[in-house]
């Protein structure tokens, strides 16, 4: 036989192994699964306080929260002066929390708590010319008495909390100390040491009201291969040599900050009861498209390798039982990454999510929402914006994602690179999702304009059994041609802005997958066999 035979004859022999394999996937949905935790509804990241003072940003907060079973939501500001936090009177500058209740209560009341983000300066505590961040002017530069003002505030907001919501909600409540200080001087212009005292004087206060309340930190961004932010401020020069990398997936990644966060607490004797970070896919990737960061898009492992490294990091350290909470994250941190409006998303979002189970206590999709304004408000109802509803409350192909990972039960029974079948211990109903990632394009998380609607498919075929004689299931599917909403939105012209009437004829085909019935035969027995196009999602779902 020569080489070419060999060739053809080892891909044809392969293929059927391969088939032979998936026709091979039997599942008894009667056994008890592997217990798991539904992090990824734990919690949900937004822009800014002030913005959750709005009817539409209200309304897509109880959306999300009612079909994708978000639990907490952390946003920016809520000390920023258009919470009006300190209000001067009679000449004396006084605590004011009424814009903080307000926001607090609504979010109670739709049985969403707060991830409390403790950012950024009251004008009062920030230097003189402050550098200030996003069109709205947040200040992050400390002046020299900032810490032991900051510290007053923090105990008399953290006891006002407690006198309002009472120590029993409060005690289930997160307490964050700041937002990416090291990305210096864009959201803290300061120092790593004075963000140190900016969390100390944060956990003494907190603590001060109530031991039990839970305080932790740094909230840095991201994950990088260089010592750029191993001393006080950024050093961007350290940096300048990952631009002559061919592949930057072969680096050494890791955390930033959480070492030295972790070694300073123990030396201070300070509390830590969570860790944070934001372990986004990229690195200088704030434009995917044409800014610095071009070409920096990590692969699609990088999310578990950056989990891995932490989760080894906190066993190692004097804290190795703290929770772990990712307080960002999305394929790219930029608002302006056309990515974010398409399919592709979608099948990273279940892909990473479904890969990192055990991993951490929550991974919060920035954000939920298009009402959004760190750069201002955009000309195009798609833009690229963060959000999983746009501005005009159509959802895209990531709210379906989460939507679909909610329905999953609690109960691992099967996983493999493209399926992981599920149990609810409530009432055993089976749910299943399946995913296709292409495995051309497993070398870097997608992002900028293109769609990335080519690939390869992927055969799904599995069975299962001990079910009841004609037990239904429903099969849901997302693909370009069903729920994507911006595929059908470019078809229709790119209406800007559309009308009432466009919107509502969007607002059904972006809620509308592809939905079939099946049923278990008398035997109990249903086979599922399904051809996957690439980026789509495929839910099937056990409805009677």
């Amino acid at each position: 036989m020569n080489m070419i035979k060999k060739i053809i004859y080892g891909l044809i022999f392969g293929c059927v192994l391969s088939l032979n394999a998936q026709n091979d996937i039997k599942i008894d949905v009667k056994k008890k699964g592997e217990v798991f935790e539904h992090y990824w509804s734990k919690m949900v990241g937004a822009g800014r306080a002030n913005e959750a003072l709005r009817a539409g940003w209200l309304e897509q907060m109880q959306q999300v929260q009612e079909n994708l079973g978000f639990e907490y939501v952390r946003f920016h500001g809520l000390f920023h002066d258009d919470m009006f936090p300190i209000v001067e009177e009679k000449g004396e500058l006084v605590y004011n929390w009424q814009y903080i209740d307000d926001v607090f209560d609504r979010l109670l009341d739709l049985n969403v708590k707060p991830f409390v983000e403790l950012a950024f300066l009251p004008s009062s505590m920030a230097a003189e010319n402050s550098k200030t961040v996003f069109w709205w002017k947040a200040k992050v530069t400390p002046k020299e008495d900032t810490f032991e003002q900051w510290h007053n505030l923090i105990k008399a907001f953290t006891q006002h909390c407690v006198d309002r919501y009472g120590i029993e909600e409060v005690l289930t409540w997160y307490f964050e100390v700041w937002n990416e200080p090291n990305l210096y001087p864009f959201f803290w212009h300061g120092t790593k040491s004075q963000y140190f005292e900016m969390y100390k004087q944060s956990a003494l206060a907190v603590k001060s009201v109530d031991e039990r309340l839970k305080i932790g930190g740094p909230s840095t961004s991201n994950f990088v291969p260089d010592a750029r932010f191993d001393e006080e401020i950024i050093n961007n020069e350290v940096s300048e040599a990952i631009f002559t990398v061919k592949d930057i997936n072969k680096l050494k990644w890791h955390g930033v900050w959480i070492e030295d966060f972790l070694k300073y607490c123990k030396k201070e004797n300070l509390p830590v009861d969570f860790v944070t970070t934001h372990p986004y896919p990229t690195d200088y990737a704030f434009n995917p498209e044409t800014g610095k960061g071009r070409g920096l898009t990590r692969y699609v492992k990088s999310l578990k390798e950056d989990l891995e490294w932490l989760n080894k990091t906190i066993a190692e350290s004097d804290y190795p039982d703290v929770e772990i909470h990712l307080t960002e994250w999305n394929t790219s941190p930029s608002s302006r990454d056309a990515m974010h409006d398409r399919l592709p998303a979608a099948a990273y979002i279940v892909k990473s999510n479904l890969e990192c189970i055990g991993l951490t206590n929550s991974l919060a999709f920035w954000t939920f929402t298009d009402i959004f304004e760190e750069k201002g408000g955009a000309s195009s109802i798609f833009h690229g914006g963060f959000g999983m509803i746009n501005y005009q409350g159509l959802v895209k192909p990531s709210y379906h994602a989460y939507r679909m990972l909610h329905q999953l039960g609690d109960q691992k029974l099967y996983k493999d690179d493209y399926l992981f079948v599920s149990k609810k211990s409530s009432n055993g109903n089976v749910v299943a999702l399946a995913y296709n990632y292409p495995v051309e394009y497993e070398d870097a998380v997608p992002s900028g304009s293109n769609k990335r609607e080519k690939g390869t498919n992927k055969e799904l075929n599995f069975t299962l059994k001990g079910l009841d004689a004609g037990t239904m299931f429903k099969i849901e599917i997302l693909d370009k041609d069903h729920g994507n909403i911006h595929n059908y939105w470019e078809a229709m012209g790119k209406p800007e802005p559309p009308t009432r009437e466009e919107i509502k004829e969007m607002k059904e085909y972006a809620n509308t997958m592809k939905t079939t019935y099946v049923k278990a035969d008398k035997k109990g027995v249903l086979t599922i066999n399904h051809q996957i196009t690439p980026w789509s999602l495929v839910l099937i779902e056990q409805v009677n």
